[in-house]
């Protein structure tokens, strides 16, 4: 016969308390059922595990499956351990990239909540533009992306996000920001306009040209904002980009038409289906936003 698991659990409770009667307990079993278990492994194994019939005093062989037995037993229980809290989120591990902007003004909160129901789960996150999250996400460097890049084929699983409206950012005191007058793309054309790659998805032709004829173009949203606020021009940003960096010297500006907002999208590849862990993260990012944007906090959707 092949000698089952829970033939050696059987037999390494017998030969831990002494007794069948303790074992049997233990076990959930009849003291019948234990003794026969350990007569059909003697059978097997062709010699007596115990010196004698009273169970406290294991033979040679008895002390060898003893060790052997326990051993198996501590790797089988570890094994089913892992396995059960990998299904419950209780361990595992999550690698999720999203847009500076939401790493910055959604993701604190996300996690710290996360990590108060599912300690044993590990996290790394990065911040990386839209490009670089889909490149990773196709890799499979990643689990979980958050961006604002358009997506094509059906390669990965797509859930709408949040949505964030465009605007204009300058200096507070700029003149744009101080005039009465209502914003126009013409009067926007009189100024130093700094490109950027959230831009690039307005498509409206009258900023485009503006766009294109930029002399000064920064990918990098920190220096960027830096350029706005050392009077080298002006740009236009989604609105929760620039909340992000809390500042109180650059003012956001209604754009003169409005335009269709930027869309943060939840990605991942379609071919592989999310871990238990990576859809409780995921399930409570959609639940940050949902809380952010009812405290108005800078979670905007129009």
């Amino acid at each position: 016969m092949a000698v089952k698991i829970e033939t050696l659990r059987c037999f390494a409770a017998v030969a831990r308390t002494g007794k069948l009667s303790d074992a049997a307990r233990q076990l959930g079993r009849t003291p019948s059922a234990v003794s026969m278990m350990l007569k059909q492994l003697e059978d097997h194994l062709g010699e007596p595990l115990f010196k004698t019939d009273r169970k406290n005093r294991l033979s040679a062989l008895g002390t060898f499956v003893l060790e052997q037995a326990e051993r198996e037993l501590y790797q089988f229980d570890s094994t089913v351990q892992a396995i059960e809290s990998f299904a419950n989120a209780r361990h595992g591990r999550v690698r999720i990239a999203a847009v500076p902007s939401v790493a910055s003004a959604i993701m604190p909160r996300a996690i710290s909540c996360f990590i108060n129901e599912f300690p044993g789960v590990q996290i790394e996150l990065r911040d990386m533009d839209s490009t670089t999250i889909l490149h990773e996400l196709s890799r499979g460097r990643i689990d979980i992306g958050i961006a604002s890049a358009g997506i094509s084929g059906s390669a990965r699983y797509r859930q709408d996000l949040l949505s964030d409206r465009f605007g204009l950012v300058c200096p507070v005191d700029h003149t744009l920001a101080t005039s009465s007058a209502h914003l126009t793309w013409e009067a926007l054309q009189d100024h130093q306009f700094i490109a950027n790659d959230l831009a690039r998805l307005i498509t409206t032709p009258a900023f485009q040209n503006i766009h294109e004829n930029a002399l000064l173009s920064v990918h990098n949203i920190t220096s960027l904002l830096a350029m706005v606020r050392a009077g080298l021009g002006i740009t236009i940003l989604p609105e929760m980009t620039v909340k992000m960096a809390e500042s109180r010297d650059l003012a956001f500006l209604p754009l003169p038409v409005s335009l269709p907002p930027r869309q943060i999208h939840m990605l991942r590849k379609a071919d592989s289906p999310a871990s238990p862990a990576a859809r409780e993260l995921e399930n409570q990012i959609f639940r940050t936003v949902t809380e952010l944007q009812s405290e108005a906090l800078p979670c905007p959707t129009q």
